[in-house]
């Protein structure tokens, strides 16, 4: 199952800049690790700010909210999550590709 997800980070402004850091790299390591496994499909960083947008995949709610709250960003983490289905013209577009 296919989901829509905002993500907005608000971290602490007194957080010492080491465990900033620290922070930082240890998200990035997590989000590649679920970029590999397939669970985050493609993501976009939106300027201004801490904030991303994403297709993630996962069975479904609960193993994707298991799957975000894995981020180690996750106490400081909003997440607006839309649950995405196919839409009919997916298949056409697909069915006409493979007419030509």
């Amino acid at each position: 199952m296919e989901f829509l997800v905002h993500i907005s980070v608000a971290m602490p402004a007194d957080m010492p800049k080491q465990e900033w850091e620290a922070l930082v790299a240890a998200e990035r390591d997590r989000g590649l690790e679920l970029v590999a496994s397939g669970n985050i499909k493609s993501i976009w960083r939106i300027p201004g700010g801490w904030k991303n947008v994403g297709i993630w995949e996962a069975a479904d709610a609960t193993e994707l909210d298991e799957l975000l709250s894995s981020l180690p960003a996750y106490p400081w983490i909003t997440a607006d999550v839309t649950a995405l289905a196919i839409h009919p013209l997916t298949d056409a577009s697909d069915s006409d590709k493979d007419r030509r």
